[in-house]
């Protein structure tokens, strides 16, 4: 039997070497770039090491020791950033009483300086592990400077088309469903707009800047403070369309009786 020759030898080393040095490359590539690998380094803040503690009571069973995700249980976290946490967790959305088309908003799991202490935690948490948007701490002195007219026309031009026209909400394709804002707080919804939860588009700070994010909510509150016009028959506040059709249906049946009652009589 006649052995290899050593140039085809030298071709297949080269080839082995070349392949193992590809596959260190890309293990060390995915490794320095994937965010949902990179481990925690240094100790935790005091308010991060708090999140993690009720991290583990409450979201770990869905979300994953290391908020990796579950499949067919909850997402990853890593990357979804502090204000996302706020806004699920402020709304009672997370955590989660069943999986449905889309997370419903209830009470949520505290309530007042319990609430605020336990959101400032758990965001710090899911902010160290892996960054993320963040509601901006100068939101107050936006809010003073708001303009609720440019608000107005920037709503109804992003806005409009899911929560109605008087932040009324309305329904989605799936049986999802875009929610009132009317209850919503002015940090829930800088949150919503900086994350979009659920179907919501996310209007970054490329989109939307932070002013003009001020200006929506500042506009959004003359709407929850607006007196209500229609008074117990405010019909959800959801526009011409809703009024126009229950005075057409209360007309129509109105006229009907009218018709038998003057034919009986006749």
């Amino acid at each position: 039997m006649t052995s290899e020759p050593p140039r085809r030898r030298r071709r297949r080393l080269a080839a082995s070497v070349r392949l193992v040095g590809a596959l260190l490359l890309v293990g060390f590539a995915y490794t320095a770039f994937a965010p949902g690998l990179a481990a925690q380094e240094g100790p935790l803040s005091p308010a991060a090491g708090e999140g993690k503690g009720m991290f583990e009571t409450k979201c770990i069973t869905c979300h994953g020791r290391n908020a990796q995700g579950v499949p067919d249980r909850g997402p990853s976290l890593i990357g979804v950033g502090a204000a996302s946490v706020e806004f699920q967790v402020s709304t009672g959305r997370m955590p989660m009483a069943r999986h449905e088309a889309q997370a419903q908003p209830k009470p949520p799991l505290w309530e007042g300086e319990e609430l605020e202490r336990n959101i400032a935690a758990l965001s710090a948490y899911i902010q160290e592990l892996g960054g993320g948007p963040q509601i901006p701490g100068n939101l107050p002195t936006l809010l003073d400077g708001a303009n609720a007219a440019n608000g107005g026309e920037l709503y109804r031009i992003n806005c409009s088309s899911c929560h109605a026209y008087s932040g009324g909400g309305g329904a989605l394709s799936s049986g999802k469903r875009a929610p009132s804002l009317m209850n919503a707080s002015e940090r829930q919804i800088y949150a919503a707009m900086l994350t979009g939860p659920q179907n919501m588009p996310v209007f970054g700070d490329n989109q939307l800047t932070p002013a003009e994010k001020a200006d929506i909510i500042a506009f959004i509150r003359t709407l929850q403070d607006d007196g209500d016009p229609g008074g117990v028959f405010n019909l959800g506040r959801f526009g011409p369309a809703t009024e126009g059709a229950a005075i057409f249906l209360v007309g129509i049946v109105a006229l009907v009786f009218a018709t038998l009652w003057i034919a009986g009589k006749s």
